[in-house]
């Protein structure tokens, strides 16, 4: 049997309570497991569409009208005030801070009821900066709001390290919106968020956030592709993408990356989706970790995707390709019984 890989939550889980999660994942997974997140539970199911709240009362904007959804309802978007600036856009907490220490409180209890084994971390799943502005803004003010959300959620990651012990936090950071617009833009066809974004601003915003969280707490970056509908919103077309931006992020951190993760559609099992990874750049010491695990296509599918994965890359975690809150919730005693067989692939 090949060496057991480490296995990776990448965000949501489709369970009732933070207690719940908590207390399924660590009696599945155990120390395969390095780090779990809370499921983002509750308002937080629908990873940002929480944040429409955090706009609806922030200083310098104004309603804008609204967006559809495919097969949803539409939701509000704002603007800039007319004359209004950057610095006179202000929000109030916008929550992520305040649901961690929550969350940690719980970590903590159940752990010292030997729930949760000893060295495990907690992780804090955020959106990056322009994930909620591209969601939440006219497409005209993106630019303006950006700066002005990501000096919050700065201030949000400050208090969820001064929060939460350094050796107990890990950050991850959901590399979502961007990785759809260059997709989009690549393939030359519509996004569904603002064009003229480039992937070098992307990358900056990344790294200024990044660099915002001391060096002991544990960071990672997650790209991702969507999983409204258990459907990315654009398919990737291999991981060249995730390869351009992963480097820039990586030359632009000045502080460890303690992980990557990168998703893998559950069809792509050919040597093309794979073959960009020859040209990853990773520090030394930074994990590495494929979302290849489906429960489409059975073990046989996976096992074709890690042996795949594994001409290009020999050191590999496995995870899914998202976050699980969309799934079936009595789909994930099986789906996490699933990531323990795949990491003994």
């Amino acid at each position: 049997m090949a060496n057991k890989r480490p296995v990776l939550l990448v965000g949501s889980v489709a369970m009732n309570s933070t207690t719940e999660v908590f207390e399924r994942v660590a009696g599945a997974l155990g120390n395969s497991a390095r780090r779990i997140p809370d499921g983002e539970t509750g308002v937080r199911r629908d990873w940002i569409g929480w944040q429409g709240a955090v706009f609806g009362k922030a200083a310098g904007l104004e309603v804008a009208g609204t967006r559809p959804v495919p097969g949803g309802e539409p939701f509000t978007i704002y603007r800039a005030k007319p004359g209004a600036s950057t610095g006179d856009i202000k929000m109030g907490a916008l929550g992520y801070a305040a649901v961690a220490e929550e969350s940690y409180r719980e970590f903590t209890r159940l752990r010292a009821a030997g729930k949760i084994p000893a060295g495990v971390r907690f992780e804090v799943c955020l959106p990056t900066p322009l994930a909620p502005v591209a969601g939440f803004i006219d497409s005209g003010d993106v630019t303006r709001v950006w700066p002005a959300y990501e000096r919050h959620i700065i201030e949000e990651t400050t208090g969820i390290c001064r929060a939460i012990p350094h050796r107990d936090l890990a950050i991850q950071w959901d590399i979502a919106v961007e990785m759809v617009a260059l997709e989009a833009a690549k393939a030359g066809v519509p996004g569904p968020f603002p064009a003229g974004v480039t992937i070098k601003e992307m990358a900056d915003s990344i790294a200024r956030v990044t660099n915002n969280v001391p060096a002991d707490v544990e960071v990672g970056l997650h790209f991702c592709y969507g999983d409204r509908g258990h459907k990315h919103m654009i398919e990737p077309s291999d991981t060249s993408l995730m390869v351009e931006l992963s480097n820039l992020c990586t030359a632009a951190i000045t502080r460890p990356i303690t992980w990557i993760h990168m998703p893998v559609p559950r069809d792509r099992d050919d040597d093309a989706y794979y073959a960009p990874l020859k040209n990853l750049k990773l520090n030394p010491g930074t994990e590495f970790y494929l979302g290849l695990v489906h429960r489409t296509g059975g073990i046989e599918g996976n096992r074709r995707r890690v042996a795949a994965a594994s001409k290009v890359v020999k050191d590999f975690g496995v995870a899914t390709e998202c976050g699980l809150a969309r799934r079936p919730a009595d789909t994930m005693d099986d789906v996490l019984a699933l990531h323990r067989t795949v990491a003994e692939l």
